[in-house]
């Protein structure tokens, strides 16, 4: 991040602005938004600006910027649009240690002014570095569309509520009335005018007030195989919410950072054959903290139903009458095999596909070698990088094709994936070219001939020697 996003204070201080044309326009139409004093210097400055001065919205020295005229501002704008002047104009500033924009000039600037939707006192502020002004203008039109007229004047009448709802306890209590107000009770009221908006604030207070203390509750979240496109609209919105995350070792960042600042975040990961969090932990972890009305994600890679547990962790709920959901996500099979173009199951081929585990709770896990041996069959094998010798000795003693197809993709939908093809037979030596990283093993399937097309949109595939010899 090299432009850290703040909200300056700037009622009665003082801007100074250098420059009279369409780029001190600009800035001007932004700046007139605030409180702050203006001082606009130009010898030829804009119909618009004379105008402005004559409503005394700002206040225009018409002669050049001197020495003697940044000391005591907050903020400079050198948008003279001519190279020398600017220059001189960041001099000045810097001299007095006065932080400058210049327009159009993104490396010598202290700071930049970013896109604003303005919902005032709800300010949205977009930037991009500077280097995608097109794509801020965008993000800034969606959400001038998407965010409700009356999001600022409900945002003002919240803050002379704000001491009132002050009886509500600190936390979920006080959260759950105000999203109340801006999301349901709030627009209703507005629409009726401003009689039935106060109205509403008393009763919605009132209510709140006297409804009963929420339970604790756990809602097993399936995060997908990382990337944060393919979470479902209820895991975000639920992460949003939550007052605890209890998450696995394989939450990617972008999808943590989903959750709300202020939420409790508790790492509870697991490793095959490495340090882990006993699953006692886990299960006391989501007891405590149901136990103070918590509302608790526990975040679970992949769906939350396949391999994660997840009987476990209900039995403890149900022993202490804590409420749970299940909000399913898209497991890493399904991304694995559409990172290679191919589907789990295809008519003449196979009707049926197994979703395995290389371990459990013992070590490596046996299955019904003999029957997937056979042709044509297909499975999707989780945990299978440390397990791959011996499935590859089980498959092939009980009459497996050496060339049976088998691709390996690791870290499915990031942007790191990689996929490696291989063989039956040279499966455990390929494993060598394997990217560190969750990887599931598809047994029967090869990459489509449409792969490099897949490519281009970021997949990465890591050669087999099986593919170097031929």
């Amino acid at each position: 991040m090299r432009h850290f996003p703040i909200f300056l204070a700037l009622r009665d201080t003082r801007v100074v602005l250098s420059g009279g044309g369409d780029a001190a326009l600009a800035k001007l139409r932004l700046l007139m938004k605030t409180e702050a004093e203006l001082h606009v210097f130009s010898p030829l400055p804009a119909p618009e600006i004379e105008g402005w001065a004559a409503e005394s919205r700002l206040t225009l020295h018409r002669r050049a910027l001197r020495d003697g005229d940044l000391p005591g501002a907050a903020l400079a704008y050198a948008a003279d649009e001519d190279p020398e002047r600017d220059a001189r104009t960041a001099t000045l500033a810097r001299a007095t240690g006065v932080l400058v924009n210049i327009v159009d000039n993104l490396d010598d600037s202290a700071f930049i002014t970013p896109a604003i939707v303005d919902r005032d006192p709800v300010t949205v502020a977009i930037g991009t570095e500077g280097t995608a002004p097109v794509l801020a203008r965008a993000i800034k039109a969606h959400l001038e569309e998407h965010l409700p007229a009356a999001t600022g004047p409900l945002a003002r009448i919240a803050s002379g509520f704000r001491k009132v709802a002050e009886k509500l306890p600190h936390g979920r209590a006080r959260r759950d009335f105000w999203r109340d107000w801006f999301f349901a009770a709030g627009p209703r009221a507005y629409a009726q005018g401003d009689t039935a908006t106060e109205e509403a604030l008393n009763h919605l207070l009132d209510t709140h007030l006297h409804r009963p203390t929420r339970a604790g509750f756990v809602s097993f979240v399936g995060s997908g195989p990382g990337d944060p496109d393919l979470l479902t609209l209820k895991a975000r919105r639920l992460l949003d919410e939550a007052d605890v995350v209890l998450y696995d070792r394989l939450a990617p960042q972008p999808i943590l950072e989903l959750a709300r600042r202020e939420a409790t975040m508790i790492e509870v990961g697991k490793t095959g054959f490495g340090p882990s969090t006993p699953q006692e932990t886990i299960n006391a972890l989501l007891v405590e903290h149901a136990a103070t009305g918590a509302q608790i994600v526990r975040l679970k890679g992949g769906d939350p139903t396949l391999f994660a547990r997840l009987d476990e962790e209900i039995d403890t709920l149900a022993a202490h009458d804590i409420g749970y959901e299940i909000v399913p996500g898209i497991t890493a099979a399904s991304a694995a095999v559409s990172a290679i173009g191919q589907s789990l199951t295809k008519r003449g081929r196979n009707a049926s596909v197994r979703l395995m585990t290389a371990h459990d709770t013992e070590g490596f896990a046996d299955h019904d070698w003999r029957t997937l041996a056979a042709p044509d069959q297909v499975a999707a094998i989780y945990m299978g990088k440390r397990a791959a010798r011996f499935l590859q000795g089980r498959l092939l003693m009980h009459g497996a094709a050496p060339d049976t197809p088998v691709t390996l993709v690791a870290n499915a939908s990031r942007g790191d994936q990689a996929v490696l093809t291989s063989a039956l037979a040279t499966l455990s030596a390929d494993l060598d070219d394997c990217p560190d990283g969750p990887a599931l093993i598809l047994y029967g399937l090869a990459p489509r001939d449409a792969l490099p097309t897949l490519q281009s949109s970021g997949l990465t595939a890591v050669p087999s020697r099986q593919q170097e010899v031929s």
